[in-house]
């Protein structure tokens, strides 16, 4: 880009021409945002973007021209919070990002505009690549996700762990089935909204997941319906229990979900199994698809799962889970819970 002009750039021709019919083809945006606010604003930004680094790739307008840009756009629409100088390189840098030195096909172009521009801006601050950040664009399209949601699913790397879990899915149920229950899967599951003593039983990280129930079902993906813990099963004379129980709405199928503490042992697999043939044969209904497990470890080694799945008749997933957060079993006895909190803050109130 050439140095900075020597008059004020406000005086150039060129840009005055250039500035008038920026404002009118912002006030024809104006006039649609009644029906289309967010598609009609976002269009007017990514042509923005795509006009600001055309012209300061061909002008001498200098480095001072995204200040004097955002002043004459504020002084004409002074109602408008889109137009700052920060927001104003968040938009080159929004068009920057996704082409890259090519050219980005409509369609993308209209996820693009399909969803909020914070979200925009999150994506394109956080992601490495466009194929990481065009999977997050989807993904808060499908799934309706807010903001907070979505920095979420972006900071656990949700796009990293999708589909990365070990299955035997492939020969245990349909192709359509397989794919669509294999991107369900996530590998690790990160539970960083849980704090556990340090030496933590199945027991209290089951309590811990249900009592975060709604955290837990976002971190398990769209789809699944909470049924129940501890669910007996009952085969010939003897009780046994499910630790988790879940119907995927979109899978149509039950899937049960056992907890280990300790790293991954064949005999888990096994028993995981046979869990998943007593559900097949007493809750299963009819139009319902065959059920499916996943034991979530705490650690495993590909090898060993591989060769425990590969004799393994129902499907089965093993993935690991990660705690972001442990406590000293000293400490945490001394600490009030979340409940003791909220109650001594109300009473204060």
């Amino acid at each position: 880009m050439a140095g900075e002009s020597k008059d004020p750039i406000k005086h150039d021709s060129a840009y005055g021409q250039w500035l008038g019919d920026l404002k009118n083809r912002f006030r024809q945006t104006q006039l649609k945002a009644a029906v289309q606010v967010n598609s009609s604003l976002l269009q007017f930004y990514w042509e923005l973007g795509e006009e600001i680094v055309k012209r300061q790739q061909q002008t001498s307008w200098g480095s001072g021209f995204i200040k004097q840009l955002s002043q004459d756009l504020i002084a004409e629409f002074p109602e408008i919070k889109g137009f700052s100088e920060r927001n104003i390189k968040y938009i080159r840098q929004w068009h920057r990002f996704w082409v890259g030195g090519q050219s980005i096909g409509q369609q993308a172009v209209a996820q693009l505009i399909a969803i909020p521009w914070g979200h925009n801006v999150h994506i394109i601050s956080k992601c490495q690549t466009t194929q990481e950040a065009l999977y997050y664009v989807r993904a808060t399209i499908e799934h309706g996700w807010s903001r907070s949601v979505l920095t979420h699913q972006i900071e656990s790397g949700l796009y990293q762990r999708e589909g990365k879990a070990i299955s035997n899915f492939e020969s245990t149920l349909p192709a359509v089935q397989s794919d669509l229950a294999q991107q369900t899967l996530k590998d690790p599951y990160v539970f960083d909204f849980l704090t556990l003593s340090k030496n933590y039983s199945e027991r209290e990280l089951e309590k811990g997941l249900i009592d975060h129930i709604s955290q837990f079902l976002l971190e398990l993906g769209a789809g699944f319906a909470y049924m129940g813990k501890q669910v007996p099963i009952q085969v010939g004379d003897r009780d046994f229990y499910l630790d988790l129980l879940f119907y995927h709405t979109r899978l149509h199928c039950h899937v049960v979900i056992e907890l280990k503490i300790t790293d991954f042992e064949p005999e888990h697999a096994g028993k995981l199994n046979f869990y998943i043939k007593a559900v097949d044969e007493q809750l299963r209904q009819e139009g319902d698809a065959p059920t499916i497990g996943i034991l979530l470890c705490k650690n495993k080694d590909k090898t060993v799962v591989e060769y425990a799945l590969s004799d393994i008749q129902k499907p089965l997933g093993v993935t690991e889970y990660q705690l972001t957060q442990t406590l000293p079993d000293n400490l945490r006895s001394s600490l009030p819970s979340i409940e003791e909190i909220e109650s001594e803050l109300g009473s204060e109130l």
